[in-house]
């Protein structure tokens, strides 16, 4: 799957295939599902329930996002550095966005 989407005024790649996972896990030393499954937290959000908030490592969401951007383009730098590029990375709105992107990473076909 890829998309396009505007983070601070600039266009962003995106894109997930079968070694975003493994991509996600050379550059970060973490599991992409173990860590998505952490995000699961979030589901008591969505009632207005701030206190889920509280143990959710938003570093995932940054460095699920520059998964997904290396995986659409190989020349984006290291991700401190590409993140340094955006002065504002407004997270609540570029998560929607990914969501879809996510879900297919770990939905299965089979009926």
């Amino acid at each position: 799957m890829e998309k396009s989407i505007l983070i601070d005024g600039k266009e962003v790649k995106l894109k997930s295939t079968a070694a975003t996972p493994l991509r996600f896990k050379a550059q970060f030393g973490k599991d992409y599902f173990a860590e998505l499954i952490k995000l699961n937290k979030l589901s008591n959000f969505k009632d207005g329930n701030y206190e889920s908030l509280e143990n959710v490592d938003f570093e995932v969401f940054y460095n699920i996002i520059w998964s997904l951007a290396k995986t659409a383009d190989k020349s984006i730098s290291e991700p401190i550095l590409w993140l340094d590029e955006f002065e504002e990375f407004p997270l609540f709105e570029i998560i929607p966005e990914i969501q879809d992107m996510i879900t297919a990473s770990i939905a299965t076909k089979k009926k």
